[in-house]
């Protein structure tokens, strides 16, 4: 069983790495799709999102899906795009898809404060530029790494946030599960438990992933689990 760990497209790769390295030395195969580029060539964006995690998947083989922040919004169509390979979801510090239809990137009452980020240009700054320095710093367990991480963040036009990205009906049949780090994402995790699934929390701001993936990881394990 293969874990296929999914960033954020507005961060990078590196937000997934540790845990990845840990699932590796656990002998559970991970690999972290690049999303840096989906956003080359306008919209819709959403198809070169699956191709990038489709391309890093392995040919074969059962797939845990493990999605962080807002690439949760696209783990139906990349399920989709995998097949019945995929054998459970964890939301990860994620937003939950609903069950069908459509869904945007960018919830309705956060628009505003991204086109006033995005200005004229219609360009976003990087996602650590959107907050200040006070909520920033404690995200990371060292300067290092947080270099790191800021220098391969991409600055995503607008339109990302307002694209839509189809939910195909019948996607949360295989296990799906939530796990938390802080707040806002208890809401997020309450709408899980409403869904019956099963819901775990290690404690932690937003890229808690990079400051504790071992218990992260034993999170992830935990989660994707058969019954």
């Amino acid at each position: 069983m293969t874990f296929v760990l999914v960033h954020s497209p507005s961060v990078g790769p590196s937000t997934w790495a540790p845990v990845a390295g840990a699932l590796e030395r656990r002998g559970r195969p991970a690999v972290v799709p690049d999303l840096s580029g989906v956003t080359e060539g306008g919209p819709p964006y959403w198809p070169r999102v699956v191709a990038a995690v489709r391309d890093a998947a392995p040919a074969d083989g059962p797939i845990v899906l493990a999605a962080h922040s807002n690439a949760g919004l696209f783990v139906p169509v990349i399920k989709e795009g995998l097949g019945d390979r995929v054998v459970a979801c964890v939301f990860a510090d994620a937003h939950l898809p609903p069950e069908r239809g459509l869904v945007k990137p960018g919830q309705d009452d956060f628009l505003p404060f991204l086109r006033e980020l995005a200005g004229e240009s219609g360009v976003l700054p990087r996602w650590t530029d959107w907050w200040s320095e006070e909520d920033v710093a404690p995200m990371f367990p060292d300067p290092a790494v947080r270099d790191r991480l800021i220098a391969e963040q991409p600055r995503l036009p607008l339109g990302f946030y307002t694209d839509p990205v189809p939910v195909p009906a019948g996607w949360d049949a295989v296990r799906c599960s939530c796990l938390w780090f802080g707040p806002p994402y208890d809401t997020v995790a309450e709408q899980a438990r409403q869904r019956g699934w099963p819901v775990l929390r290690v404690p932690g701001l937003h890229l808690h992933q990079t400051v504790d993936p071992e218990a992260v990881t034993d999170a992830l394990l935990k989660l994707s689990r058969r019954s």
